[in-house]
């Protein structure tokens, strides 16, 4: 298993409580820090061979909302639904999904993502709301290239325009 895996927490949403978990929204804040990550990796130059994304509402929106910046559509991926216990082997499939080598964007939950980064790096990291992880993977291993938080993802994108 070779390639980059892109993980993207959703962006804020909804408090607990308002409607169904599966269906909770972004707030104006989430919708706003989902733009500004798809800013960011349009200015980073990256360019993905699968966008997959959790079918809730607030990830799907949050996966919608980063892609069109660079015109492209994400499909939904239920392993990655919050509580389905996304981690190191689902890894495997979505990297078949995007090809040898290739690098794919995941939009999910917390805390899979840590877990996830942490089987496959050993790094214990937290991933912000709208935060994003990427790690680089060869063979049954993984290195965490970069971690970022929202603040720093909208200064990539505001620094582009």
């Amino acid at each position: 298993m070779n390639g980059q895996l892109w993980l993207l927490r959703h962006g804020e949403a909804e408090p607990h409580g308002m409607r169904a978990d599966e269906e909770r929204r972004l707030t104006a804040r989430g919708e706003q820090q989902s733009t500004l990550a798809g800013r960011a990796l349009v200015a980073l130059g990256v360019k993905f061979a699968a966008v997959l994304a959790s079918p809730r509402v607030r990830a799907l929106d949050t996966a919608r909302l980063a892609a069109a910046a660079w015109g492209a559509e994400p499909t939904v991926h239920p392993p990655l639904a919050s509580g389905s216990g996304f981690d190191v082997s689902d890894v495997i499939d979505v990297m078949a999904i995007a090809g040898a080598g290739a690098r794919a964007l995941i939009v999910g939950h917390e805390p899979d993502f840590s877990h996830t980064v942490r089987g496959l790096t050993g790094a214990r990291i937290v991933m912000k709301k709208g935060g994003l992880a990427v790690v680089r993977l060869e063979g049954g291993a993984g290195e965490l290239l970069t971690l970022l938080r929202p603040h720093e993802l909208e200064l990539i994108a505001t620094a582009a325009t």
